[in-house]
């Protein structure tokens, strides 16, 4: 029997690109056949990770298809001419509202992305969701066959490499560094981080604001952050990184005094995980996902007034005892997303689903 993963685009670091490799060897492990494709394949991977689709040829009917759900692509309303079991992954979608204003290609993108998790809902056997809030918007969706929660897999033996020095050297010189890693994009809410940036500023004159992450395709989105930043006075103490390398991305953890997060749509959110694995207390807005994430650790916003997160912020990094706290609950939710764990969990899930046939 094979079991077989598929997805739109195999990326190089993303979580979804991981996630995906993760579950190839925890497969293999199981003892089947463990094979990635995908449409397009990101070519800084080793050459044995993922084939093309054109590759994937004879499935049988009691092979397994694991699909791997994230975007809109013509790929959703093929699936179901794959002759065997069915599995869907669902990563979640991103409302295309949140584009409008920026970008006609995402919100055209992740409509269609909608439509494909609709046009599936008969077309699957089984979905494993990232978190209880991405398998609640299933149920919305009118899904009726069984769903279970199976959090992504992160490794994160990766994440002990060294960081990049010459980071670490240039921001590593006494300021206060606030961190929210993330692609810059609108559901993400960079301008409510800023916001309460600006008050937290106000209280800790000797601070900087960092936002890791890509705004590749929300360009617009990227110049409108940068102008209002500068309109606030905040030009050079809101530093905007790009598209990085992964041990650039390790360094500003290790830089961080605190994660802020205020997005407003979020199916998993791997850089909360990523903060609790560097001991970076995490203050978030409780939306989406971000809620079953943390599963009651960090300090959790019900509001998003900047005035409120900014004292909220500098009552986490004045007070010890409390910071101390919040690290030591980040540090029990962190053992609940161990790679083992988690691979368990996707073991006995797949077993199961095996076992029906």
């Amino acid at each position: 029997m094979r079991v077989v993963q598929l997805l739109t685009t195999m990326s190089f670091g993303d979580a979804i690109g991981n996630d995906t490799i993760a579950l190839k060897g925890a497969i293999a492990d199981m003892g089947y056949t463990s094979e990635i494709y995908a449409e397009n394949v990101d070519k800084r991977l080793p050459s044995d990770t993922a084939k093309n689709i054109s590759r994937l040829k004879d499935l049988k009917k009691d092979d397994i298809l694991l699909y791997h759900k994230s975007t809109g692509t013509d790929l959703t309303f093929k699936i179901d001419e794959f002759p065997c079991r069915k599995i869907m992954i669902y990563h979640n979608i991103t409302p295309p509202e949140f584009f409008r204003p920026y970008s006609t290609a995402a919100t055209t993108l992740t409509e269609y992305g909608y439509k494909g998790v609709e046009h599936l809902r008969d077309k699957v056997e089984y979905c494993l969701a990232d978190s209880a809030y991405n398998k609640s918007e299933l149920l919305r969706m009118g899904y009726t066959c069984p769903i279970d929660v199976r959090p992504i897999l992160i490794r994160f033996e990766d994440y002990k490499q060294a960081p990049a020095k010459n980071i670490l050297t240039k921001y590593g010189d006494g300021k206060r560094n606030l961190i929210f890693v993330g692609r810059i994009a609108p559901n993400k809410k960079q301008e409510n981080v800023i916001r309460a940036f600006y008050q937290y500023k106000r209280l800790d004159p000797d601070s900087r604001l960092i936002l890791v992450g890509s705004y590749s395709g929300m360009e617009n989105y990227y110049e409108r952050l940068v102008k209002y930043a500068s309109a606030l006075g905040l030009a050079d103490d809101v530093i905007f990184t790009g598209h990085i390398k992964f041990n650039e991305i390790l360094a500003y953890y290790r830089l961080a005094d605190a994660f802020v997060c205020m997005s407003e749509h979020e199916g998993f959110c791997v850089p909360l995980a990523e903060a609790m694995f560097f001991d970076v207390p995490i203050i978030a807005y409780d939306t989406s996902a971000i809620g079953d994430t943390l599963g009651g650790c960090g300090v959790l916003l019900d509001s998003n007034d900047p005035v409120f997160a900014a004292r909220v912020i500098r009552r986490v990094l004045t007070d010890e005892q409390l910071k101390k706290q919040i690290i030591e609950g980040q540090r029990r939710r962190l053992e609940d997303f161990s790679y083992d764990r988690i691979r368990d969990i996707f073991e006995k899930q797949l077993k199961a689903f095996i076992a029906e046939n």
